[in-house]
């Protein structure tokens, strides 16, 4: 069942990987992977090393990248329908789980490009199953994979150590009877360890992911009360699915005599961490949701009045279609925009941006060739002598991953960028005698105090992109009143 669900879901994504194009951080990702290293400023290494290994087997081409979310997706679901399986439920409990994991809009959108969310979904989903496991038989093999599992989380992405905070504090309230034995301290050891090689890394490189995560709470992520967080909750997991999470909830707190009690507790300690926060994209408990749909799914199964199963799973299933064009890009743009004016759904993002007519999931695939192609109608504006010296500077990682990935084939030398591990590997031998720098007119004056000429070249002009990419230009730069080493530092922004 679990397989038959994990080939469905790979083969859903099948048609549609290559999607409107390259998400923004797609291009940062692949700029990454070709410095492989035990650690970047925004991510731990785990996503990178794997997409190094797509990119020396597959290439570099967009539906490459593609594969990998969407096996993660089709793994998840698969993780779903045993973890039903191991809660007792049967074959309708099972494909409720799965359905309800396949068609989720955030489920479907963090696995509609590449980056480190998708292989999260999986990898907590994992350690889920596996913490019910530990819960119901404490065996040796469980605890294991359960530490192999959150340490693996823990290198793909630092918001495991919610999911290990959850898990401890669940514990602690309920079962403080498994804590008076080795098994999860070593486990602790266990997972913790894995992430030895990056803690290492940021030592050495002077804590780069604390500045980055300040940077990003203080200029990118936008303001969320805890209602606002409680709704995002909903709305990203489907609403006609919010009563199936909710009775994993409570399912889970009486079932096996309370011994399962420490996995709600779990969600209900991360959902607090996050929501008091205040700066939390909902986004970020996602991948907790697939224990809570299975367990739901199995109290599904278990009522009295057969007709409501067949009832649940054809509404899922057809209200997870009706959403799926505004999670995974399936329509073309034209057709996408008139939809979601059906719905009355209006463009959306989660970071202090204002949008356009897409939401940010889809803006973000739009513009790359256009901003190339500027950038290249500036260069060939320098005298040939200048274009040996050049380098070209960017506002953000997207703009730089574009000009390094699409560049080459213009014959454009690499980017540099202040931006997050950009800012890290810093002006790469560019003198910044002769500058092409792609900003907002807003920041102009940034150039202008770094250099006695700058003249506006052309606009970026890219179209569906994100409104702050559109108005930018490319600016020539000549005449530097510092060198770029010494200016790199106030280029330099971790958010």
């Amino acid at each position: 069942m679990a397989l038959m669900g994990a080939a469905a879901t790979a083969l859903m994504h099948l048609p549609f990987l290559r999607g409107y194009g390259y998400f923004r951080d797609e291009l940062y990702y692949l700029a990454c992977a070709r410095e492989l290293d035990f650690g970047y400023v925004d991510h731990p290494p785990l996503s990178i090393a794997l997409l190094w290994l797509v990119r020396r087997t597959l290439g570099e081409s967009v539906v490459a990248l593609r594969w990998v979310p969407a096996l993660a997706h089709a793994l998840t679901v698969a993780i779903a329908a045993c973890t039903a399986g191991a809660l007792g439920g049967g074959r309708a409990a099972q494909v409720l789980a799965m359905l309800a994991t396949a068609l989720s809009p955030v489920y479907l959108g963090l696995s509609s490009f590449y980056s480190m969310n998708a292989l999260d979904l999986a990898l907590w989903g994992a350690s889920t199953l596996f913490f019910v496991r530990v819960l119901q038989e404490d065996d040796a093999t469980s605890w294991v994979a359960l530490g192999a599992t959150l340490g693996l989380a823990l290198l793909n992405k630092l918001g495991a150590l919610w999911l290990i905070a959850g898990m401890g504090g669940g514990l602690l309230l309920t079962r403080r009877d498994l804590l008076r034995t080795r098994a999860p301290w070593l486990t602790l050891l266990g997972a913790l360890a894995c992430g030895a090689p990056y803690l290492l890394w940021q030592m050495k490189h002077g804590w780069p992911t604390a500045a980055f995560l300040r940077g990003a709470t203080q200029s990118k992520m936008a303001e969320v009360s805890w209602a606002g967080f409680l709704f995002g909750q909903i709305e990203m997991m489907h609403p006609l699915v919010a009563p199936i999470w909710l009775a994993g909830l409570g399912y889970l707190a009486i079932a096996s005599r309370g011994r399962l009690r420490p996995v709600p507790i779990a969600y209900l300690a991360i959902f607090a961490l996050l929501a008091l926060s205040g700066k939390s994209r909902a986004s970020y408990l996602a991948p907790y949701y697939t224990v809570l749909l299975a367990a739901g799914s199995v109290a599904v199964d278990g009522l009295r009045r057969r007709w409501v199963r067949p009832l649940v799973i054809v509404v899922v299933a057809l209200g997870g279609v009706a959403t799926a064009p505004l999670a995974l890009p399936i329509l073309p743009v034209h057709r996408y925009l008139a939809y979601a004016r059906a719905l009355g759904v209006a463009p959306a993002t989660e970071e202090k941006k204002h949008v356009g007519a897409l939401p940010q999931l889809y803006a973000d695939m739009h513009g790359w060739d256009a901003v190339v192609a500027a950038v290249a109608r500036a260069y060939a504006t320098l005298e040939p002598e200048e274009r040996s010296q050049a380098g070209i500077f960017t506002a953000n990682y997207g703009e730089a991953g574009a000009v390094d990935l699409l560049g080459p084939s213009r014959g454009l030398p690499r980017a540099i960028s202040g931006h997050n591990n950009y800012g890290l590997w810093g002006p790469r031998g560019v003198r910044g005698n002769v500058l092409l720098a792609v900003v907002s007119p807003r920041d102009r004056g940034r150039l202008d105090a770094l250099f006695e000429e700058v003249t506006p070249v052309t606009p970026l002009s890219c179209g569906l992109c994100m409104p702050y990419e559109a108005e930018s230009w490319v600016y020539r730069c000549r005449k530097p009143r510092v060198s770029l080493a010494a200016a790199w530092p106030s280029l330099n922004h971790y958010d």
